[in-house]
């Protein structure tokens, strides 16, 4: 994921402290700052009074304004800068609208929060009732990247609120990956198991060629992941656009004992794909695979039959 540079603030960027971040931020925004004072202004910290006085219905437009470079609003400088602190006094002043605001990169503040793992003002946010699908440029929704950074407790805090039709929501109009296709490919299954409790498709094809989330396991040599979709209803004949079922991935990889979890679990070896070849056409020549798959073309209910001795 990528983040701007941020505007730097009088040529030495945020300081650490929330207190010292919230006064340097609001008194670079705000056009006409408050007189200033100590740490504290009648027992409230400076910046959470400065926030609360200021972001009335005259000064929303104070802090829906965009840096410049960045088209990031103050909300989005506090979780980047992970000042919970004032991003949660944001949070609670300002309206859904503003906090639906996108970056230049259509980053809003529930993206940035997911990607950096703060779960405080991630809950604020959907108590606030902020859109949990909204796109960055990557086409990423904050659920996709919870999946991309394996922050498990990001994506079950995302659940609570999202929609079963937000765990296919695209990746990208170039990728075309769902949610639990990233997860297959990180091989976290904690996270695939999260999102099928969810709702989500497990037979679910990607945009550009047709693989399901059992494909991209085999393609990763990933044992695990196999028996675990497997396990869970996966198709275990599902063919991709060019015809190429899991078992013709794992026959052309040369991975025996793939294939030999995908025999087991009743995969069709004389499916063909658009090149019209079988699993056993591409296991030619090599023994041990042509020692999982059955030579007899009879079929009964489109399954082979094989002879015993």
């Amino acid at each position: 994921m990528e983040i701007k540079p941020l505007l730097q603030l009088g040529g030495s960027g945020l300081p650490s402290h929330p207190m010292a971040v919230g006064v340097t931020v609001l008194r670079t925004w705000a056009p006409s700052w408050p007189p200033r004072s100590d740490s504290h202004f009648s027992g409230v910290p400076l910046w959470q009074w400065a926030v609360e006085g200021y972001v009335g219905e005259k000064r929303k437009s104070v802090w829906a304004s965009r840096s410049a470079g960045t088209g990031t609003v103050l909300v989005h400088l506090a979780i980047i800068h992970c000042v919970p602190a004032v991003a949660l006094c944001c949070i609670n002043q300002l309206p859904r609208e503003v906090l639906e605001i996108q970056n230049d990169l259509f980053q809003t503040p529930l993206h940035l929060a997911v990607y950096l793992e703060q779960p405080s003002v991630i809950q604020a946010l959907i108590h606030k009732g902020v859109n949990p699908g909204l796109q960055d440029h990557n086409g990423n929704t904050p659920l996709h990247l919870a999946c991309e950074q394996q922050h498990l407790r990001c994506a079950q805090q995302l659940l609570q609120c999202t929609p079963g039709a937000e765990l296919v929501a695209k990746l990208g109009q170039r990728l075309c990956l769902a949610c639990l296709h990233i997860s297959t490919l990180k091989g976290n299954i904690p996270m695939m198991s999260l999102l099928l409790e969810s709702g989500a498709n497990i037979n679910v094809r990607e945009g550009t060629s047709g693989k399901t989330p059992l494909h991209l396991a085999v393609e990763c040599h990933n044992h695990r992941a196999v028996q675990f979709l497997l396990r869970n209803g996966a198709y275990v004949d599902a063919q991709m656009y060019n015809g190429c079922t899991p078992l013709h991935l794992a026959v052309g990889r040369k991975d025996a004992a793939i294939a030999a979890i995908l025999s087991h679990s009743g995969a069709d070896t004389l499916l063909r794909n658009m090149e019209n070849e079988t699993a056993q056409d591409l296991a030619d020549g090599n023994d041990d695979l042509l020692a999982l798959l059955p030579f007899d073309d009879l079929k009964i209910s489109g399954k082979p039959v094989v002879c015993s001795e």
